[in-house]
């Protein structure tokens, strides 16, 4: 018997890319312009929400500042010092969960957690799901 996995919802790969371009502007602190042009051009059939896709990656980098400030609190060290895997995924998590209220909060949890387990190390899903 093989085990099959269910298509992924539109909704979610714009929160897969969206994830990709804001863990890049970590990386390289490429031009969000740059980042999505080559989002697109990589993943040019990909069926994801577009509108969703564009306010998490524009809106996450053009308030990262007061959203790590948001953060900072809730964290056991400098948002600076995160893997930017983590970083990216609290910065899109954290951007969500302040502009998206049409999405129930357990959504924006279990996503980021979600992307956490395939993108990041052993066990930081665990701290993007608030453990330290």
């Amino acid at each position: 018997m093989t085990a099959t996995t269910a298509p992924k919802s539109a909704r979610r790969k714009s929160r897969e890319l969206a994830f990709q371009g804001i863990y890049e502007w970590l990386l390289a602190g490429s031009d969000t312009g740059a980042i999505e042009a080559f989002l697109h051009e990589r993943y040019p059939t990909i069926k994801l929400d577009d509108d969703h896709f564009q306010s998490l990656l524009h809106g996450a980098l053009a308030e990262a500042g007061p959203l790590d400030a948001l953060i900072q609190p809730h964290i056991d060290r400098q948002t600076s010092e995160l893997s930017p895997v983590e970083h990216a995924l609290l910065l899109m998590g954290a951007f969500e969960l302040q502009r998206h209220l049409d999405v129930p909060y357990r959504v924006v949890i279990n996503e980021a957690v979600e992307l956490g387990k395939v993108y990041g190390g052993t066990d930081g899903y665990k701290y993007v799901n608030g453990g330290r």
